[in-house]
Protein backbone atom coordinates (compact mmCIF):
# COMPACT_ATOMS: atom_id res chain seq x y z
CA UNK A 1 0.00 0.00 0.00
CA UNK A 2 1.01 3.24 -0.30
CA UNK A 3 2.27 5.11 2.12
CA UNK A 4 2.67 1.60 4.30
CA UNK A 5 6.52 2.03 6.10
CA UNK A 6 5.44 -0.43 8.69
CA UNK A 7 7.58 -3.33 6.83
CA UNK A 8 4.94 -5.76 9.18
CA UNK A 9 2.92 -4.65 11.92
CA UNK A 10 0.85 -1.97 11.76
CA UNK A 11 1.75 0.85 14.33
CA UNK A 12 -0.17 0.47 18.03
CA UNK A 13 -2.18 3.72 18.10
CA UNK A 14 -4.04 2.18 14.86
CA UNK A 15 -4.45 -1.33 15.78
CA UNK A 16 -6.37 0.60 18.41
CA UNK A 17 -8.66 2.79 16.41
CA UNK A 18 -9.30 -0.69 14.54
CA UNK A 19 -9.93 -3.37 17.24
CA UNK A 20 -12.06 -0.44 18.90
CA UNK A 21 -14.78 -0.85 16.41
CA UNK A 22 -16.83 -3.71 17.18
CA UNK A 23 -17.59 -1.43 20.13
CA UNK A 24 -17.97 1.54 19.21
CA UNK A 25 -20.51 0.21 16.29
CA UNK A 26 -22.11 -2.14 18.63
CA UNK A 27 -22.50 0.31 21.34
CA UNK A 28 -24.80 3.12 18.36
CA UNK A 29 -28.26 1.50 17.92
CA UNK A 30 -28.84 4.05 15.06
CA UNK A 31 -25.69 2.18 13.36
CA UNK A 32 -26.84 -1.15 14.31
CA UNK A 33 -29.94 0.16 13.08
CA UNK A 34 -29.29 1.20 9.44
CA UNK A 35 -27.55 -2.03 9.42
CA UNK A 36 -30.19 -4.53 10.31
CA UNK A 37 -30.61 -6.04 7.11
CA UNK A 38 -26.75 -6.42 6.37
CA UNK A 39 -24.65 -9.58 6.82
CA UNK A 40 -21.15 -9.77 5.14
CA UNK A 41 -17.65 -10.61 5.59
CA UNK A 42 -15.60 -7.98 4.84
CA UNK A 43 -11.80 -7.47 4.68
CA UNK A 44 -9.85 -4.30 5.73
CA UNK A 45 -6.30 -3.69 5.40
CA UNK A 46 -4.59 -1.85 8.01
CA UNK A 47 -1.00 -1.36 6.09
CA UNK A 48 0.04 -4.84 5.22
CA UNK A 49 -2.47 -6.53 7.96
CA UNK A 50 -5.52 -8.34 7.13
CA UNK A 51 -8.66 -7.73 9.61
CA UNK A 52 -11.27 -9.99 8.62
CA UNK A 53 -14.39 -7.83 9.94
CA UNK A 54 -17.98 -10.24 10.51
CA UNK A 55 -21.18 -8.08 10.38
CA UNK A 56 -24.50 -9.83 11.11
CA UNK A 57 -27.42 -7.42 11.44
CA UNK A 58 -25.53 -4.45 11.61
CA UNK A 59 -23.38 -5.81 14.63
CA UNK A 60 -20.48 -6.57 14.35
CA UNK A 61 -20.05 -9.75 15.76
CA UNK A 62 -15.87 -10.37 14.96
CA UNK A 63 -12.71 -8.74 14.18
CA UNK A 64 -10.23 -11.28 13.32
CA UNK A 65 -6.02 -9.91 12.69
CA UNK A 66 -3.86 -11.83 10.11
CA UNK A 67 -3.96 -13.78 7.41
CA UNK A 68 -6.63 -16.39 6.52
CA UNK A 69 -5.99 -18.04 3.12
CA UNK A 70 -9.30 -19.62 2.95
CA UNK A 71 -11.29 -17.81 4.58
CA UNK A 72 -14.06 -15.62 2.26
CA UNK A 73 -14.82 -11.92 2.09
CA UNK A 74 -17.43 -10.04 0.23
CA UNK A 75 -15.50 -7.05 -0.31
CA UNK A 76 -11.63 -5.65 0.70
CA UNK A 77 -11.01 -1.58 1.70
CA UNK A 78 -7.03 -1.49 2.17
CA UNK A 79 -4.76 1.66 2.85
CA UNK A 80 -1.50 2.54 4.20
CA UNK A 81 -1.04 3.41 7.67
CA UNK A 82 -0.58 7.18 6.91
CA UNK A 83 -3.78 7.07 4.99
CA UNK A 84 -6.09 5.29 7.62
CA UNK A 85 -4.17 7.97 10.29
CA UNK A 86 -5.38 10.99 8.39
CA UNK A 87 -8.69 9.28 8.00
CA UNK A 88 -9.33 8.74 11.33
CA UNK A 89 -8.27 12.08 12.64
CA UNK A 90 -11.17 13.79 14.66
CA UNK A 91 -11.48 16.38 12.34
CA UNK A 92 -9.98 15.01 8.76
CA UNK A 93 -8.92 17.24 6.58
CA UNK A 94 -10.53 17.80 3.35
CA UNK A 95 -10.35 14.92 0.94
CA UNK A 96 -8.62 12.71 4.37
CA UNK A 97 -12.45 12.20 5.35
CA UNK A 98 -13.92 9.67 2.35
CA UNK A 99 -12.71 6.53 1.07
CA UNK A 100 -13.25 7.24 -2.00
CA UNK A 101 -11.62 10.44 -2.18
CA UNK A 102 -8.72 8.29 -1.03
CA UNK A 103 -8.92 5.65 -3.44
CA UNK A 104 -9.40 8.28 -6.26
CA UNK A 105 -5.75 9.80 -5.23
CA UNK A 106 -4.16 5.72 -5.25
CA UNK A 107 -4.40 5.58 -1.11
CA UNK A 108 -6.59 3.35 -0.95
CA UNK A 109 -8.37 0.33 -2.98
CA UNK A 110 -11.80 -0.90 -3.10
CA UNK A 111 -11.62 -4.60 -4.44
CA UNK A 112 -14.32 -7.56 -4.87
CA UNK A 113 -17.80 -7.54 -4.85
CA UNK A 114 -19.08 -4.37 -4.16
CA UNK A 115 -22.48 -4.63 -4.40
CA UNK A 116 -23.03 -5.07 -0.24
CA UNK A 117 -20.86 -1.93 0.35
CA UNK A 118 -22.86 0.51 -2.27
CA UNK A 119 -26.35 -0.98 -1.19
CA UNK A 120 -24.86 0.09 2.42
CA UNK A 121 -22.83 3.25 1.73
CA UNK A 122 -23.99 5.31 4.98
CA UNK A 123 -23.37 2.48 6.93
CA UNK A 124 -19.97 1.61 5.91
CA UNK A 125 -19.15 5.17 5.79
CA UNK A 126 -19.96 5.60 9.42
CA UNK A 127 -18.97 2.43 10.80
CA UNK A 128 -15.35 3.33 9.28
CA UNK A 129 -15.45 7.05 10.45
CA UNK A 130 -16.15 5.48 13.85
CA UNK A 131 -13.05 5.63 15.29
CA UNK A 132 -13.04 9.36 14.97
CA UNK A 133 -15.10 10.22 17.53
CA UNK A 134 -13.76 11.24 20.89
CA UNK A 135 -14.36 7.94 23.25
CA UNK A 136 -17.49 7.71 25.14
CA UNK A 137 -19.60 9.55 22.71
CA UNK A 138 -22.13 7.83 20.48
Amino acid sequence: MAGDKSGGAPAADLVRRLESLPGLVNDDPWLVHRGRFLTVEVLIGLGRAPYHLAIEHGRIIGLERGPQPLRSWRFAIRAGEEAWRRFWRTVPAPHDQDIFALAKRGELTIEGDLQPLMANLLYFKDVLAAPRRPSGEA
